[in-house]
């Protein structure tokens, strides 16, 4: 005897950890060719948009703890595509920069938002009907925040 509201098919959640998860995948054929993740790749466009960055920064514009980001920064070191230095005001503070090789990623990954569209995109009307869904996934971040406080 199962409750309606307890099945599967009935769960928000779970079409947006799905669709989450889905997405994610769909990026590995394009960020592989970079030697980055999904996660290192939001990371570096972070850093496209605003070169040197303090972590805690980065980690507020991705929604992540800095304790989840600085392993991430680290990896993203030792492959060579960020340096992370001493803050000049606040030494416990580490600004993440773009090394030479990040910054000439960002010329191979810009055609990524485009190629990832038409892989999951047949129709020009149902592209305006995803990108539709950006104010509307926005605002259910923005009060998922309120309710994780």
């Amino acid at each position: 005897m199962t409750c309606e509201q307890l099945k599967l098919d009935n769960q928000l959640c779970f079409r947006l950890y799905t669709a989450a998860r889905l997405t994610i995948g769909a990026y590995h054929p394009h960020l592989d060719p970079l030697g980055i993740t999904y996660p290192q790749y939001l990371v570096m466009l972070v850093l496209w948009e605003q070169d040197k960055q303090p972590v805690c920064d980065i980690a507020k514009k991705l929604m992540l703890d800095t304790n989840t980001v600085t392993p991430l920064l680290q990896r993203m070191e030792k492959a060579g595509l960020v340096t992370r230095t001493r803050g000049k005001e606040d030494t416990r503070q580490r600004i993440v920069s773009l090394t030479k090789k990040g910054l000439e990623m960002q010329e191979q990954a810009k055609y990524i938002p485009g190629c990832l569209i038409t892989d999951i995109i047949q129709k020009a009307s149902e592209e305006e009907e995803y990108m539709g869904m950006i104010p509307m996934l926005d605002k259910l971040i923005e009060r998922l925040k309120q309710t994780n406080k």
